[in-house]
């Protein structure tokens, strides 16, 4: 899979245009202060959804920034059996991705995760989310893309999944293990829209990005030092028929 066009990406990202000029793919090592934040060790989740009886899978839909190292995340970590980039929060008829880009849709980029919960919990998954996934302290914005189709959300599906994520959030603004408040806010998850083909499995193919190498490669090592009992080396990939 391919971005329609590398001149598609830097404009999206201005701050990859200058780093293109320079040979970023080669030098992005040298630059940590644009490399994505490291890895903040939180809790788990005093409060947890039990597993239904006889249940093999759920879904989950939260955003965290730009879909592809969010999706790139989750589709490591076991007892996922899906992880699809896409948009939740605006209306059927404005999910295609130009419009998002525009931040008046509603719709931030998100991803619905699929995952066996008698493998890996829904406060398990969240734990991920906060801790490797993305930064909630971050109003509107994740590293150098702002805007409210990059806000920190997660879309409950039933009053369950809410419960648990305002208590999660309300635990770990207490224990203050960030250092200032969390943004993540809880919607209600009104409809999820896959985004197009080209943006699934963004990370998995396109390694050398330099945008990926710079702020969504380090998420997965932090993924696999921080949950070593998590961690799947081999991504459950969408595939081209998403």
């Amino acid at each position: 899979m391919q971005r329609v066009g590398q001149l598609a990406t830097l404009a999206r990202r201005p701050m990859l245009a200058t780093l293109a000029l320079l040979g970023a793919a080669a030098i992005w090592h040298a630059i940590p202060s644009f490399a994505a934040e490291p890895a903040v060790v939180i809790p788990a989740p005093v409060e947890d959804l039990a597993a239904a009886p006889g249940a093999k899978s759920q879904t989950a839909v939260i955003a965290g920034g730009c879909f592809w190292g969010v999706q790139g995340v989750f589709q490591h970590v076991k007892g996922v059996s899906s992880a699809v980039s896409g948009y939740a929060g605006g209306d059927a008829s404005t999910a295609k991705y130009e419009m998002v880009g525009s931040g008046r849709t509603g719709h931030a980029e998100s991803v619905r995760i699929t995952y066996d919960p008698t493998q890996v919990s829904y406060g398990r998954l969240l734990q991920i989310y906060f801790s490797v996934a993305h930064n909630p302290t971050e109003l509107n914005r994740q590293g150098p893309d702002s805007g409210t189709q990059y806000r920190s959300t997660i879309f409950a599906a039933d009053a369950d999944q809410a419960r648990i994520a305002r208590s999660y959030i309300a635990q770990l603004d207490k224990a203050r293990v960030f250092g200032q408040p969390i943004a993540t806010t809880v919607e209600t998850l009104k409809g999820f829209y896959p985004a197009e083909g080209y943006h699934q499995d963004y990370l998995a193919h396109n390694p050398d990005q330099p945008y990926i190498a710079i702020n969504d490669l380090p998420k997965i090592d932090n993924l696999k030092r921080v949950f070593p009992d998590r961690y799947r080396a081999t991504p459950v990939l969408v595939g081209t028929g998403a």
